[in-house]
Formats: structure tokens, sequence, C-alpha cells
């Protein structure tokens, strides 16, 4: 945020030019200070100045008829701006302007605005805006490369390190907040609404507030328009994307189109600087990963528990492959149940889908059966291929099969040598049509096998090094679980990517450990 003169201290430079200015004023009777304008932290390019805003308006009301200046770099650094204000601006409300260094004066010395100095030094004063722009950006540009930090506050959660402000140190009493939001999120399956309210409920500030009143700090946040400092959903949704709590400096989201166009853009996120790594995290990477997935999901929240249910962002019809709607209806025999049903059909229309529907309870029993069903199948599965002899590698140790790559590959250069050299003999006679044909095809086909065998050794090296780096996740966490006996938001997430409900009532699972299956088969 920028700041007024009034809100820090006075910088020399304005100090000085003041010093000037009064001096001025005083060897002249005819001169008298109505009051003076001070952008102090403000760009020149920038003629959207608050205190130049409130000149011009003295201006036109008339309280002033004189506006003096140190040099004309002092009144801005856009010379068409600049020139507009001297040329047409001023001459309009009869202001008589003065550039003391530069001995520029309208009333005087008419002629000495009109001179070719004033849009040449003008110019000048532009450009000089320009380069300094220029350096100032590829200034901050390469630290954010190297994972500096140049913002003027961090995001809540973190605090710059006193002895270093480019780098970020935990502020623990808003982590603490922060790692309480993503528990509630992705734990206990609470959404961005509850979670507002908890915070609200538990009297804990805001970030805003959190800055301003714990923090002592001179932030403001212009979207806040009261000082009760209360949590939002969007505020909870902007914490839970935030790489920064996983370690990461993400910098660059946001610039201003040019020196002279103050206007502020939007950057595209794959034009954003992301370093990772660059300070203590507040949030494990696992958690935030399931953060992020949680928030692709079409969820909605139940209005009475306000939690999510287990079955949220993972149903979708089989046919036109949108969310299932949960609803409830009673029997026969007035019992209660709860059914999902196609939202198509439901909110769109009978034309346009079927209805799909299910009933929660089959739902979780099918479900419940299937991923035990696929958990003995892994385990199996993975057992039966450690005692089945599935290739000539088997007793080889992955040192020797990498030599034995390296040797096929030298075989490889060798043969491909002799076969160039194939050619020349021929020609020379050394050897006759026939018998280069027939050497020819046997380097062509000794060459095919080499590359053959190749392959099967590097497909054997990379399976080795996956089962080493990756230690089968999956089913080490199914050999752990052994069976599921009741179904949770937290089993939901581990295991299931999307149920996909067909019209009869079956169910197809895509489940998120396929790969590993099919690796161990």
């Amino acid at each position: 945020m920028k700041r007024s003169g009034k809100e820090k201290q006075e910088s020399n430079s304005v100090t000085s030019q003041k010093t000037l200015l009064n001096e001025f004023v005083e060897e002249h009777d005819d001169l008298i200070v109505y009051d003076t304008y001070i952008d102090d932290g403000f760009t020149g390019t920038d003629f959207n100045r608050p205190s130049f805003q409130r000149l011009l308006k003295d201006m036109k009301i008339g309280n002033i008829n004189c506006v003096i200046v140190k040099d004309l770099s002092r009144l801005g650094r856009n010379y068409i701006e600049v020139g507009n204000y001297i040329e047409q601006v001023f001459p309009l409300f009869n202001i008589r302007f003065i550039a003391i260094n530069d001995f520029v004066d309208s009333f005087k010395n008419p002629a000495s605005t009109n001179t070719i100095l004033v849009p040449f030094k003008n110019l000048i004063n532009d450009e000089y805006a320009r380069d300094t722009s220029i350096k100032i950006r590829t200034s901050l540009n390469g630290k954010k490369k190297k994972g500096e930090f140049i913002g003027a506050f961090p995001s809540y959660g973190y605090i710059k390190n006193p002895n270093d402000k480019h780098k970020l140190i935990v502020d623990e009493p808003a982590a603490d907040i922060v790692r309480k939001i993503f528990d509630w999120y992705v734990n206990l399956g609470m959404g961005k609404i509850a979670i507002c309210h908890k915070l609200n409920n538990l009297g804990i500030l805001n970030p805003t507030g959190h800055k301003k009143l714990d923090l002592r700090q001179n932030y403001n946040n212009y979207g806040i328009q009261d000082d009760t400092y209360t949590w939002t959903p969007s505020t909870i949704r902007n914490i839970l994307k935030n790489e920064v709590y996983i370690g990461n400096t993400v910098q660059g989201k946001r610039r201003t189109k040019s020196y002279k166009v103050h206007k502020v853009e939007t950057v595209p996120k794959e034009e954003w600087v992301v370093v990772p790594n660059t300070h203590e995290p507040i949030i494990d990477k696992e958690t935030f990963e399931k953060a992020q997935e949680l928030s692709k999901r079409d969820i909605k929240v139940s209005q009475r528990t306000k939690e999510l249910s287990v079955w949220a962002g993972f149903l979708k019809c089989n046919d036109c492959g949108r969310a299932m709607n949960k609803k409830s209806s009673t029997n026969k025999s007035g019992n209660k149940y709860e059914y999902y049903i196609c939202s198509t059909y439901r909110k769109k229309s009978n034309k346009l889908c079927t209805k799909h529907t299910i009933k929660q309870e089959n739902l979780e029993k099918a479900v419940l059966k299937a991923i035990n069903l696929h958990i003995d199948l892994l385990i199996d599965t993975e057992e039966m291929v450690k005692q089945i002899n599935d290739s000539s590698f088997q007793n080889i140790k992955s040192e020797n099969m990498e030599n034995m790559i390296i040797a096929k590959q030298n075989e490889i250069s060798k043969i491909s040598n002799f076969k160039r050299t194939l050619y020349e003999d021929w020609k020379n006679e050394d050897i006759t049509r026939d018998e280069y044909l027939e050497y020819k095809r046997k380097y062509e086909n000794d060459i095919k096998r080499l590359n053959q065998n190749i392959e099967s050794l590097e497909i054997e090296t990379k399976k080795r090094k996956i089962k080493n780096t990756t230690n089968n996740k999956w089913i080490d966490m199914f050999k752990e679980k052994k069976k599921i006996t009741a179904l949770s938001r937290d089993i939901m997430m581990e295991l299931v990517d999307c149920i996909y409900v067909k019209e009869n009532g079956n169910i197809t699972i895509k489940f998120k450990f396929e790969d590993e299956f099919k690796r161990c088969i």
C-alpha cells in the first residue's frame, strides 16, 4: 500500500525542497503561501496523486493563482501531461507557474514556458522515470526468481525476518489458526462457511485485524468497510489455496501495465514466479494437496451439520457426467431414507437425462464391498508376483544390469562401424556383392536383437527404481488397513477418484490406486 507523506517520516528530498521554496517566497514580496502540496512516496508519472488533485481543486475554485516548484520534474515526469498543464491548464485558470531551478516564470517571462528547453527537459524527466522503472523492475524480478520476498506484507501466518526483510519466518499465533483451518477442512470435512462461523464465534481476528491490532502494522485492506475484522469464505478459500504454507514463495500475481499507466492487472498463473522451499512450511504437502483436490470437487455442505457428506464431490451420472443430487423420501412403512438422483434430470429436463437413482444404503454397501475386494486382490497379486519367476533378470543385481546395458550399447557401436566399412570393402572388391548383402543383413539383425535386449533391461531397471522409490504406498497402506468396515470421507479421499452411477442402479468406481495395480500385474 502506498502511504502519503503524513503517514510516514518526511523524506530529506521534500524537506530540502520546502526550504528552497520558502526562501524563494521570502525574497519576493508579491508571493504569499496559501498551502504546501506534498505527494511524498508517489511516482511523478501519476497525476492522480492526492495532493496534486487537491491543488487542482484549489485552482478551480480560485483559492490560488500561482504554482511554484523546485524544477519541472517536481510537477511531473510524464512529458505529455506536464506540457499539457504548462501550456493549457495553467493558462486556462490564469495560474502563474514558476520552476525555480529551470528559470521558468510564466508571468515575468512568458517566453520561458514556450522555449524548446521546456519540452526537452520534460522529455528527459520522462526518460529518467522510464529508465528508473526498468531498473527497479529488473531488480525486483531478480529477487523474485531467487525466492526473496519483496512484498510489503507477508501472507497470514508469516512475518518478515527482522534480520533479513526478504525472508519469511513463522508467526506462530496465526500459523496455529492456519493449521486449524486446514485440519477442519481436510480432516473434519467442514465447509468454508462453517469454518468462518467457528472462527468468528471464537473471536479470532481475521488476517487484516491480526496485522493491524496484534502486529501493529500500518496495513489497510480497502475491501473491509468496518472494523469488526470478521472472517469471510473468500478469506478461507485464499488461505487454502496459498502455496506459501508449504514453504513456496509465490510472487508476480499482479503487475502495473507500465511506468505511465498505473492500472494493476492480473497475471496468468503460468507466468507467476514460484520458488519452492524458501521458508519453513506450516502445512505438509500431503494435506495441502488434499485441500486442493477437495476444492476442485463440486461439493455442498449439509445445512444441518455444516459438514461435508462422505459422498460429496464423488458421485457422477454415468451418462451425462453431471453431479448427483442428494434427496430424502419416506417409504410405505413410514421409514425415511436418502437417495441420489441425476442433477440434469432433476434440475433441467427428463429429456436430457434419466433418473439414475440409487439409495445411499445400497451405495455404501456396494462401495465398501468393492474397496475391500480390490484391497484383497491387490495384496494377493503382489504376493503372487513375488513368487513367479517373471523375468530372466530375477537374480541379476541392478548394478550388473546397468553394466550389461552399457556393454550391449558398446557392442552396437562396434557392429555399426563394421557395417559402415562394409560398403567400402565391396567397392574395393575385397568382398563380393552377395557377401556384402549377407553381412549387411547379419549386422542389421544383430543390432536389432541388441536393441531389444537393451529395451528389456531398461524396463526392468525402471521397475526396480519405481519399486524402491514409491515403496508401493498403496499396498503398504492396504496391508495396514486389512479390511475396512465403515466408510469415512478420509478413506474416500485416499482411495476413490470418482463413482459413476448407471441408470439401473449399478456403479462403476474409478480408484486412485489403479495405476499401482497395473504396475503390479
